[in-house]
C-alpha cells in the first residue's frame, strides 16, 4: 500500500513508504508560486575530483521483462570516479525531455517541465579517470519510478572518497530513462505494480540487470581497468536497497550491500547469509514497525549488520529529493529532516560501511552512538517500538 509523503525538506513526491510498487498517481502538494533558483548539489567532502560518463549496454541473452516487443535488455549505466581534473564541463542532472517526464509522472504543477535539468552537478563530464591504485566498485540502484540520477549526490560523494560507482537506471521501472539513439523509455512496469508478486519479481529482474553489468563493465568501459573486481558492493534506496539484498543472494561478488528504506523480497537461506550488510531507514524501519522484512532478515542475517534508523527522515531523504525542494516551491515540512542533513547523514553511514568492508578501515561511527550524529539510532537496541 502506497501513500503520499512529504520528503525531507517538504517536496512531495510519490514514495513508497517501505516497498516497492506505487499506487496510481496523485496530485503533489501544489508548490508556491515563488521557486528558488536551480539547485547545486552539495559539493563532496572527499579530496578526489569527480568525472561521470554515461554507458548504454544491451543484454541480448533475455528478453526485456516489461517492453514486451524488445527481444533484449536495455540499460543506461551512469559511472561516477575519481578524475584527473577538475576543470571542465558539469554534466548534467537530467535532460529537459527526462524532467519533463518525471514531474508529469509525479504530478508536480506549476513550474517549467525542463526545471529539474537545471540542477548543478560537481561532476565533470567524461573526464579521464585518475590513475593509480585500484579502485572498489559500488553499484546504486534507485526507488521504483525514479532514476539513478535521484542517487547524484552520494554517487558523487562516493567517487570524491575513491569508489568507482556504478548507478544503473532499469529500463520501463522510472519515469524517464533515456536509452541509446536518445529513446526515452516511460514507466511500462507502472501498469503492473498492483499485480501479485510484483516487488519479487522486479528485485529478480534487478538482480539480473546488476550481474549484466559486472559481466559487460570491463569490456564496456574504457576506464575499467581502474576497478578492483574483488571489492564490489550494492546499495539502493527503496525497491533499490531490496534488490540489494536480492542481488548478493544471486551474485557472490557482491561482497556487502546497503538498504536504504526498502522492504526487502528475496528469501534469505534458512541456514543464514554471513556478508556485510546495512539497514538504514526511516523510523517506519524500527523493530516491530511497519515493515516486518526487517525484523525476518535480521534473524538471518548471520555476520556483519547494522540497522540504522534516522530520526525525521521520510521515506526519500535518502535521495537527491529533498534538496530540489526549493527549486519545486515546495515549503519544508515541520519536524522533518532538512535536505542538507539528511543528505550529510546520507553519505557519512554509506561511507563508513564502504570503507570498513571494501577498504578494511575501522569506521568507529558504526559501532556506537555518535554526538555528532544523533539522529542515528543503532537498532535493535536503541530504537523504541512503536
Amino acid at each position: 500500500m502506497r501513500h503520499l509523503l512529504a520528503v525531507a525538506a517538504g517536496l512531495a513526491l510519490l514514495a513508497v513508504p517501505a516497498c516497492s510498487a506505487p499506487a496510481p498517481p496523485r496530485a503533489a502538494t501544489a508548490p508556491s508560486p515563488t521557486p528558488t533558483g536551480p539547485v547545486t548539489l552539495p559539493a563532496p567532502t572527499g579530496g578526489r575530483p569527480v568525472g561521470t560518463t554515461v554507458l548504454h549496454l544491451n543484454d541480448t541473452s533475455r528478453p526485456d521483462p516489461w517492453n514486451l516487443d524488445a527481444a533484449s535488455r536495455e540499460l543506461k549505466v551512469t559511472l561516477w570516479y575519481p578524475a584527473d581534473r577538475r576543470d571542465g564541463r558539469h554534466a548534467p542532472y537530467v535532460s529537459p525531455e527526462e524532467s519533463a517526464l518525471l514531474l508529469k509522472g509525479l504530478r508536480i504543477v506549476g513550474v517549467p517541465s525542463g526545471t529539474l535539468s537545471g540542477t548543478r552537478t560537481n561532476a565533470v563530464k567524461d573526464a579521464a579517470p585518475a590513475t593509480g591504485a585500484k579502485l572498489p566498485l559500488v553499484v546504486l540502484s534507485p526507488g521504483f519510478t525514479k532514476p539513478v540520477s535521484t542517487l547524484t549526490s552520494l554517487a558523487e560523494e562516493l567517487a570524491s572518497h575513491g569508489y568507482v560507482v556504478a548507478g544503473i537506471d532499469h529500463a520501463y521501472e522510472s519515469y524517464a530513462t533515456t536509452l541509446s539513439g536518445g529513446r526515452i523509455a516511460e514507466c511500462l512496469a507502472c501498469d503492473s505494480d498492483t499485480d501479485p508478486g510484483f516487488g519479487t519479481g522486479v528485485v529478480r529482474g534487478r538482480a539480473a540487470d546488476v550481474s549484466f553489468v559486472l559481466d559487460r563493465l570491463p569490456s564496456a568501459w574504457d576506464g575499467s581497468s581502474v576497478i578492483d573486481r574483488s571489492r564490489i558492493a550494492m546499495a539502493g534506496q527503496s525497491i533499490g536497497g531490496a534488490s540489494a539484498l536480492a542481488t548478493m543472494v544471486e551474485d557472490p561478488r557482491v561482497r556487502a550491500g546497503i538498504d536504504m528504506d526498502g522492504t526487502t523480497y528475496a528469501r534469505l537461506p534458512k541456514t543464514g547469509f554471513s556478508r556485510p550488510f546495512l539497514f538504514m531507514g526511516s523510523p517506519e524501519h524500527v523493530p516491530g514497525g511497519r515493515d516486518a522484512t526487517w525484523d525476518r532478515d535480521w534473524k538471518l542475517l548471520t555476520g556483519w549488520k547494522r540497522w540504522i534508523v534516522l530520526s525525521g527522515a521520510e521515506h526519500q531523504s535518502f535521495t537527491d529529493a529533498p534538496l530540489l525542494a526549493g527549486v519545486l516551491g515546495v515549503k519544508p515540512t515541520p519536524g522533518v529532516l532538512a535536505a542538507g542533513r539528511s543528505s550529510e547523514l546520507t553519505r557519512a553511514y554509506v561511507v563508513a560501511f564502504l570503507d570498513r568492508h571494501l577498504k578494511s578501515k575501522q569506521r568507529p561511527l558504526l559501532d556506537q552512538p555518535s554526538a555528532g550524529h544523533p539522529e542515528a539510532k543503532l537498532c535493535p537496541t536503541a530504537c523504541a517500538r512503536p
